[in-house]
């Protein structure tokens, strides 16, 4: 029997590039410094007007191929993570398969997850692989939560960017992912969400937790989240570590979905690790979603980082509200 590993990585960001020196001579009034130490982010890609998370990934797949020499014929599975689609339907993986030139007897779907979207998605390949199903499937994850936000909505604008990944899960002889736990509470669903465009009635619509302050589609509370997030992966870890049969002291690195800064500095803290144990990829890029995890991975593996069968944790947390994690070793 296979098992799903983590193959090449490809990043793919928007041309245009909003810095926070370009936020601050917009809105003068808005505390750039103030912000930065809180998110951590100085600068995120911004998709064109008539971009769409179809653009984001194909661009991202084609670099996929083309940098580190994949077979477009060799992918048996197409998995798109996206709560950014380009239409409600078709699927917008439909799109993608075509668009990239993939084999017509191959699979291909969405699945509307976020910031836990990538382990989800490595869970969900992991399966096709043991079962036989597949044996290489792209795993894609594209955002342009850019078109939910409004231009003078401070608390959005400034952590999240537009971005997408190709990722190539590969059928190997040994097991490199483990342990998958995963977590769901509805609960959470008024803390971040996008009430309108579905086909549920305005009326009827889920509504914000508070006061919607801005004029932004996307609505986002995050003190809940902070809240919801420190409480849930602390547990997930413990899960996770007793399911691997490892050692906290053992995990090499902590590689968490990048949220933003205040909200990885209390998971460090209430962790007790060092800093160097849970990397932190956000300055130029913000919060991307779906992507973070992936765009971690990816410069880690260009920092010369990872250490060859190291055990790692792999934690994304939040819309939903949704968690999920495993224990990742690098071939």
């Amino acid at each position: 029997m296979k098992h799903a590993a983590i193959g090449p990585i490809s990043i793919h960001f928007p041309e245009r590039v909003e810095t926070n020196e370009q936020l601050q001579a917009e809105f003068p009034q808005w505390n750039m410094e103030q912000i930065y130490s809180k998110t951590g982010i100085g600068a995120r890609h911004i998709a064109g007007p008539n971009e769409c998370a179809s653009d984001l990934a194909v661009r991202a797949g084609e670099q996929l191929f083309a940098d580190h020499g994949v077979d477009p014929d060799c992918i048996d599975f197409l998995l798109l993570c996206t709560q950014t689609p380009d239409y409600p339907l078709p699927t917008t993986a439909c799109l993608v398969q075509e668009r990239l030139g993939l084999r017509t007897g191959i699979g291909a779907i969405d699945f509307n997850l976020g910031c836990s979207g990538f382990v989800y998605g490595l869970s969900i390949a992991d399966g096709l692989i043991q079962s036989g199903a597949a044996r290489n499937v792209l795993l894609l994850t594209a955002e342009t939560y850019s078109k939910y936000i409004d231009r003078e909505d401070r608390s959005l604008r400034t952590i999240f960017g537009d971005g997408a990944a190709a990722t190539l899960i590969e059928g190997v002889d040994e097991q490199t992912l483990s342990a998958f736990r995963f977590g769901t509470d509805g609960k959470g669903a008024d803390t971040l969400l996008v009430a309108d465009g579905g086909a549920r009635p305005k009326e009827d619509a889920i509504k914000p937790r508070h006061r919607h302050r801005w004029k932004s589609q996307l609505y986002m509370d995050g003190p809940s989240l902070i809240n919801f997030t420190v409480g849930a992966v602390p547990k997930l870890i413990d899960q996770i570590v007793a399911a691997g049969s490892v050692q906290k002291e053992e995990i090499d690195l902590y590689i968490l979905h990048q949220a933003t800064f205040k909200m990885l500095d209390q998971l460090q803290q209430r962790l007790q690790l060092d800093p160097e144990r849970m990397p932190i990829v956000l300055k130029d890029c913000g919060n991307t979603v779906s992507s973070t995890i992936p765009i971690v991975i990816d410069q880690l593996r260009r920092d010369k980082r990872l250490q060859p069968g190291a055990p790692n944790l792999l934690i994304g947390f939040g819309v939903g509200w949704s968690w999920a994690g495993c224990i990742w070793r690098e071939r």
